[in-house]
């Protein structure tokens, strides 16, 4: 086997952050659709799976980092510090029930990166506190892909950027045409799952993500 490609964390591009989700793909092969999506654009890609069992999930998730090593992009794993551990990925996302930030740390040492999820700055600072490297903020518009996840909205995500100075990604309910008002919060960038996945053709609308951060970068 190819020796897996280890990222420098500080040089992590947060800008465009697609999420796996299976329900979002329309029958569609995963590894197929994130092909298309790291082909576009698309700079840093988590994979999430709520209910595959841990050998399906090993497996899925060593295919995506060979895949998004080929695109030099790094692979985050939603949760499963195990998995990311054993893949050999750039590092985990944890939400508030998972395990702590400072557990994860120890177990994975320096290098390896930790997103905390925040909703408010309380959680934000405390995440900071405990060591992680971003922040993912939601739901900024509502998701559903978590049905029952209260709205965090823009003026909320602006007071979380307001309270740290890590990064920070905007999740939930992003699409094209809303991107970039994430953006303006701030936040380095946005999270994005039935945003990409969910559409016909994959490569054109991380297109348009690409163009709407290129536009904002150029003031």
């Amino acid at each position: 086997m190819n020796e897996l490609k280890k990222f420098d964390k500080k040089q992590i591009d947060y800008s465009i952050y697609l999420l796996t989700d299976d329900g979002c793909l329309k029958g569609r092969p995963l590894l197929t659709c994130v092909e298309q999506a790291l082909q576009a654009g698309v700079t840093l890609v988590q994979y999430r799976s709520k209910f595959k069992d841990g050998g399906p999930m090993y497996e899925e998730a060593l295919a995506l980092k060979a895949l998004c090593d080929r695109y030099d992009v790094p692979l985050i794993i939603n949760d499963r510090v195990d998995v990311a551990l054993a893949v050999g990925a750039a590092g985990v996302h944890v939400g508030q029930d998972d395990l702590p930030c400072q557990v994860v740390r120890a177990l994975a040492g320096d290098d390896f990166v930790i997103g905390v999820s925040a909703h408010n700055p309380e959680e934000a600072r405390q995440a900071a506190a405990d060591g992680a490297d971003y922040l993912g903020c939601g739901a900024v518009f509502g998701t559903a892909t978590k049905p029952g996840v209260a709205k965090l909205g823009l003026a909320n995500l602006r007071a979380i950027r307001g309270a740290v100075s890590l990064p920070m990604v905007g999740i939930g309910g992003v699409n094209a045409a809303n991107y970039g008002e994430v953006l303006v919060t701030g936040a380095n960038g946005a999270a994005i799952i039935s945003g990409i996945l969910a559409a016909e053709d994959i490569k054109a609308e991380v297109a348009k993500f690409v163009a709407a951060r290129d536009r904002y970068l150029q003031g």
